[in-house]
């Protein structure tokens, strides 16, 4: 899907199945949206960015690559949602087994229902972050659960699911909707507060769902449903920051980026965006800390995957 076989081109003793740390992968697919076409391409997008980007981190004072970052096979050829689905939390199980932390790049974001279902199966008490302009708490759209507009309807009701940027929305989704654990965009601009009450909000465990289209299209406009109003750069690092420093994330996944072949600054802020939240989850722990592989999730129970050296 890019140019070098490895994430970011990184050295190959860097991108090894057996030792790295990290997982990413891609799913290229686009099957049930409705209005911007492309998110099945923007996972080469992404790939093709990452690879003209630094990778020292000036923030964090850390080249986080050197972690272990596995490039997995995409997950793709599937003609239908469903199939889809069943695969993305096939694979991403199986990695979750082995002690990986589990990273997708999307895709639209239906290829999230596969992933969540997984997290929580390995995952006790788990929080479900969205982070999104739109609800995505359908239960069905175009005769489908599986669906981007159900992205997270599975999640309202197996997870403690906490959404953080909506500002759009169709009156149906407030029936499945927990008002106290959703963070409307207009309402974030004038609460100082906001990010403590996301925190409060939040149990220890945490899987981040990242729809691209929470930003603001003034620096990401290549998505399938730009909406106004959206969160700016620096505001975001510095919420995400405070997820990764005071809670136990487990994965995450990033989608809806449609790239456009005429500016290329959106598949660029998404590479920077991975790269970042990947310093945020690893900015405490040494390169060469020892890490076991051989570890098995126990389901229902597991509180590993901590990394970090402040994290008990």
């Amino acid at each position: 899907m890019s140019t070098s076989k490895n994430y970011a081109g990184i050295p190959d003793k860097f991108a090894q199945l057996e030792t790295a740390k990290v997982i990413l992968i891609p799913v290229p697919f686009d099957g049930t949206s409705t209005w911007g076409k492309g998110a099945d391409k923007g996972p080469k997008a992404f790939l093709e960015a990452s690879e003209n980007m630094e990778l020292y981190d000036i923030e964090t004072e850390t080249e986080v690559y050197e972690q272990g970052i596995y490039l997995a096979d995409a997950i793709e050829g599937h003609s239908t949602p469903d199939a889809m689905v069943k695969d993305v939390y096939s694979v991403t199980k199986d990695y979750i087994k082995r002690n990986k932390f589990v990273t997708l790049f999307g895709g639209e974001h239906s290829v999230s229902i596969g992933t969540i279902r997984a997290f929580n199966e390995c995952f006790d008490d788990l929080t479900v972050l969205h982070i999104d302009a739109h609800a995505d708490l359908r239960e069905t759209y175009d005769g489908t659960k599986y669906n981007h507009a159900c992205a997270v309807h599975e999640a309202s009701q197996t997870t403690n699911l906490v959404q953080v940027g909506i500002r759009s929305m169709d009156a149906i989704e407030k029936t499945f909707m927990d008002e106290e654990k959703t963070f409307f965009a207009h309402e974030m601009v004038t609460d100082e507060y906001w990010i403590d009450k996301v925190l409060e909000a939040m149990t220890e465990n945490v899987f981040i769902t990242f729809d691209l289209d929470v930003l603001d299209p003034s620096i990401m406009p290549s998505t399938g449903t730009p909406e106004p109003g959206g969160l700016l750069w620096y505001e975001t690092l510095d919420f995400l920051k405070q997820v990764f420093e005071e809670k136990n994330v487990v994965g995450f996944d990033i989608v809806e980026l449609c790239p456009n072949p005429s500016d290329k600054s959106s598949d660029f802020l998404a590479a920077k965006l991975y790269y970042k939240m990947l310093s945020y989850k690893f900015m405490g722990q040494e390169v060469d800390e020892e890490y076991d592989n051989t570890f098995d999730v126990d389901y229902k129970s597991n509180t590993s995957l901590k990394f970090n050296d402040d994290e008990e």
